[in-house]
């Protein structure tokens, strides 16, 4: 049976979660992306509580968790405390972690600073920091993909997502071949109301603002004045990699050499998904991570 809390960490940071399952089973947690909530993983719930405590937030900013203000809240650092302030508020000190897009941002940095914390990670659609960069950066199709992330950084990007009943908000989730939704109308319905929850999308947003990974502009430079070295951000436990194909924001050439800094590394490709695999084809996912989490 799904639950729901409103969870207070140590910090005084106030995120809201979902769960399912039994505490004292295995830890799975669930990170959505942008712009989702803990809605996203509803069927994973479902699936996984069976065997194992599940738990899926609302990341900060997001929905019904707490919205600190200022950009420096939303950068890796804390965004990984409150991972770790959630896994420990529960009596957990390690977990699986399953992690989509912004949500795989944050479980990247934190299989590479933290990697006791994880036994096993799962990642959906959420490229690793070091091939991110270097598309961003040489990759003129991922330069190209990636152009809505700085219009996601100005200052009325809130004002521009919401305008005409959040039709831009929605559109994101036609997929780009069959234009069909991966959203059912419950769903619309319940992302309408996240969404326009008082300084929720801006502080959404705030992702996009506090990240240096941004396509280079005439202006700034970008990924490209970044240097950062793989050695920082190696990924040693197990790790499997699900890839919607036909995700156009996020370009299959993000998985090359991924095995340079994910020794471990698990790569299940849906040819036919979008961005959104979790909604398009949750018995694949499915299917995908209980054999992964079955492996030695």
């Amino acid at each position: 049976m799904l639950q729901h809390h409103d969870v207070i960490l140590s910090d005084g940071q106030r995120l809201h979660v979902a769960s399912s399952g039994k505490v004292g089973r295995p830890l799975l947690m669930f990170a959505h992306g942008f712009p989702e909530c803990w809605a996203a993983w509803q069927t994973q719930l479902a699936a996984f509580g069976q065997d194992h405590f599940c738990l899926a937030p609302d990341l900060r900013g997001y929905n019904l968790s707490g919205k600190p203000e200022g950009i420096a809240a939303y950068r890796v650092q804390p965004l990984m405390d409150d991972f770790l302030g959630l896994m420990r508020h529960f009596g957990y000190e390690q977990c699986v972690l399953v992690a989509h897009d912004w949500g795989g941002a944050v479980a990247w940095s934190l299989a590479a600073r933290e990697p006791r914390s994880l036994s096993k990670l799962v990642i959906i659609n959420s490229p690793h920091p070091i091939p991110f960069a270097r598309a961003l950066a040489y990759n003129p199709k991922q330069q190209a993909a990636s152009q809505y992330m700085l219009r996601f950084r100005e200052a009325d990007a809130a004002e521009f997502l919401l305008q005409d009943d959040c039709a831009r908000l929605l559109a994101l989730f036609r997929h780009p071949i069959t234009g069909k939704s991966a959203l059912d109308e419950t769903e619309i319905a319940l992302y309408k109301q996240a969404w326009n929850r008082p300084g929720a999308m801006d502080a959404m947003l705030n992702y996009y603002r506090a990240s240096p990974l941004v396509p280079p502009t005439a202006g700034q430079a970008g990924a490209a004045g970044l240097k950062l070295d793989p050695e920082d951000f190696l990924v040693p436990m197990p790790t499997l990699v699900i890839w919607g194909e036909q995700d156009q924001a996020l370009l299959p050439v993000l998985l090359e050499d991924l095995g340079a800094v994910v020794p471990d590394l698990h790569i299940y490709r849906v040819p036919g998904a979008s961005h959104w695999v979790v909604h398009e084809e949750p018995d694949a996912v499915e299917a995908a991570i209980r054999s992964f989490l079955a492996a030695t």
